[in-house]
C-alpha cells in the first residue's frame, strides 16, 4: 500500500480498539489505547494507536492528536523501562508498505532492547504465547502509573 488510499475501517487495530478482537491491553484513555504486540521483535514490545483518528500513517495524523498521542507514547516507554529494565529501548513508526508498515492504522512500535538477546524480525516472527502477554502487559500497566 503507497502513502496514498482509503482508511480500512476492518483493519485490525480498529477491531481492537472497537473491541471486536481481544488484545493484552496496557493503557487506554479516550485518545489512545496501547497494548502488546503478537509478533513481538523483543520481550515487552508493545504498540500504541490513536483511537478516534482513521489516519493511516503519520502524514494523515490530525494535529489535535499528536501531542495526546505523543505524551502516550512516551508515558508506555517509560513504564517498559521502568517494568522490565531493558538496556534500551526503540520507538519506530513506519508510513507506507514500502517503510515496513504492514496495519495501515497509525501506530507506534514500543521495542525493549537487551544486550544478549537479538531483535526479531518486524511482522515476521512467531506469536508469543498468550500467558507471557498477559503477564508482560500486567508488569507494563502497573510501571504506567508511576511513569
Amino acid at each position: 500500500m503507497s502513502l496514498d488510499g482509503a482508511y480500512d475501517p476492518n483493519n485490525v487495530f480498529a477491531k481492537v480498539i472497537r473491541g471486536e478482537l481481544p488484545a493484552y491491553r496496557i493503557y487506554e484513555d479516550d485518545q489512545v489505547l496501547a497494548f502488546m504486540d503478537l509478533f513481538p521483535q523483543s520481550r515487552g514490545h508493545c504498540l500504541v494507536v490513536p483511537k478516534p483518528s482513521q489516519a493511516r500513517n503519520l502524514l494523515e495524523l490530525e494535529a489535535s492528536l499528536a501531542g495526546p498521542l505523543l505524551i502516550a507514547v512516551q508515558r508506555v516507554a517509560r513504564a517498559v523501562v521502568k517494568a522490565l529494565q531493558p538496556d534500551g529501548v526503540i520507538v519506530t513508526q513506519f508510513n507506507g508498505a514500502p517503510a515496513g508498515q504492514t496495519v495501515f492504522h497509525l501506530h507506534f512500535h514500543i521495542i525493549p532492547r537487551y544486550d544478549s538477546e537479538a531483535l526479531g524480525r518486524h511482522a515476521s516472527g512467531a506469536r508469543a504465547d498468550p500467558d507471557v502477554l498477559e503477564n508482560l502487559a500486567r508488569q507494563i500497566a502497573s510501571a504506567i502509573h508511576d511513569a
